[in-house]
């Protein structure tokens, strides 16, 4: 490639020593995430309650030449999110970029849900989301600059059956998204959202080795297969760097056309 072209390329997109935090790491889509950023220079700090897998994980982007660091962190213990970031600013000096990719769901009806499964997915998904960000947000002031990337969901704006509280916790991010945006503009910090659609993980592989289930999905996705962790790496890290300096308070989808309306009707 044309000497001038990468210098450009890497001008816009590059991540070259910034200081980037992950939650939810050792996941199957904050793992392909984390180990994307760091190769394109983030310096990865790898957050999540799996330490055997965040060690794992740490050790293999290190490998690979890039640099990693493990953090654990139980995001449904919002007393040790303040500490954990003041560790990262006592040993980095600063906070470039907050991905909050952490997330649980379990799949019921509403009618099934009780109050101890609603607290711990709204606790993960948003009020560990939202109190990680306002603790990064106030390192990130120091410098007047930062970029949270809030991790949505095709659930924020459309519905799966059994996936209501799942779902109101993405409303929520995409909420507080939008919250985060006007507020902190002010000190140079940008908030976005990625919104995955039907990812296939491990965790998701039982509906996606489903005839029916996969049917369904499938004749709602525009490109007619599942999503891949690696298929948001793009867009996280243009949210990530410079090139998405104009870009907050919005929620970019990245679902293969499902949201446009899916496989169109044979005419």
């Amino acid at each position: 490639m044309d000497q001038r072209v990468c210098e450009n390329l890497s001008r816009l997109f590059s991540l070259e020593g910034k200081v980037i935090v992950m939650t939810g790491a050792a996941g199957a889509i904050g793992s392909e995430l984390s180990k994307g950023m760091a190769g394109v220079g983030g310096r990865m700090i790898l957050c999540d309650v799996n330490e055997e897998r965040l060690e794992s994980l740490a050790e293999e982007i290190r490998s690979a030449g890039g640099e990693a660091q493990a953090m654990p962190l139980n995001l449904l213990e919002v007393g040790t999110i303040r500490p954990c970031v003041e560790r990262i600013e006592a040993e980095y000096g600063r906070i470039d970029v907050l991905v909050n990719m952490a997330g649980i769901n379990k799949r019921k009806p509403i009618m099934d849900n009780d109050p101890e499964l609603f607290d711990r997915i709204m606790g993960v998904n948003l009020k560990g989301a939202y109190f990680m960000s306002q603790a990064a947000a106030e390192v990130m002031k120091k410098n007047q600059s930062g970029s949270i990337i809030n991790v949505a969901s095709y659930n924020a704006v459309m519905m799966l059956g059994g996936n209501s509280i799942y779902g109101a916790s993405k409303s929520g991010v995409a909420a507080m998204t939008r919250s985060q945006a006007i507020e902190w503009a002010k000190y140079g910090i940008r908030s976005n959202a990625l919104s995955p659609g039907h990812i296939r993980t491990q965790l998701t592989a039982p509906l996606w080795d489903d005839p029916e289930l996969s049917k369904y999905m499938l004749d709602r996705i525009a490109m007619a297969r599942p999503g891949t962790p690696q298929d948001l790496l793009g867009m996280t890290i243009l949210l990530a760097s410079d090139a998405s300096a104009y870009m907050s308070g919005m929620l970019y989808h990245v679902d293969g056309g499902c949201l446009a309306g899916g496989q169109p009707w044979n005419i």
